[in-house]
């Protein structure tokens, strides 16, 4: 297993494949480029690309009910998109698990992602989402583990922030 501090994004899919996850349903995303490119090449594993990020609460509710386990991968941008289809989750009663790279705070350089990366976090949890945050490369396989045990075992909707401190702030 690839030692999750220097090479955490191998690690974290490591951790969601150890963990039954099969769908990893996604919008194009530099920031989930390791994860979008093994579920791509992994046989075991389905990668569904989304025309946009809600179609993902959809298809992993299908999953449940079908027996499987997905994650939905989304830039926070892409997070907006998806309020009117999380409330399923409520009504509904099924986990989610979301893995969101963030924009809109630490060292970005795009005024048009601040609006929606600085209202992901109130927003998620107005909507009934647990909201976990990894900062830091250490911070990744116990939050996402810990994650996984409140999404599949416990049936909550919960979504894993990943920071920019964490992934880099894009260049331009």
């Amino acid at each position: 297993m690839p030692d999750p501090t220097n090479d955490w994004p191998n690690a974290l899919y490591d951790l969601l494949r150890a963990n039954k996850i099969t769908q990893f349903a996604y919008v194009p995303d530099a920031g989930h480029k390791v994860l979008i490119d093994r579920s791509l090449a992994d046989p075991d594993a389905h990668a569904i690309p989304l025309t946009t990020e809600e179609e993902g609460v959809a298809l992993l509710a299908g999953a449940d009910l079908g027996g499987a386990r997905g994650v939905l991968l989304m830039q926070s941008s892409g997070a907006g998109n998806c309020i009117n289809l999380l409330s399923l989750t409520v009504g509904c009663r099924f986990p989610l698990l979301t893995l969101i790279s963030m924009r809109g705070e630490f060292g970005e350089g795009n005024a048009w992602q601040f609006p929606m990366g600085q209202a992901v976090e109130p927003v998620l949890k107005a909507m009934g989402l647990v909201v976990l945050t990894c900062s830091a490369p250490e911070d990744v396989i116990p939050v996402v583990s810990n994650a996984i045990t409140m999404s599949f075992q416990a049936g909550q909707a919960v979504a894993v922030l990943l920071s920019q401190r964490l992934i880099g702030a894009k260049k331009f």
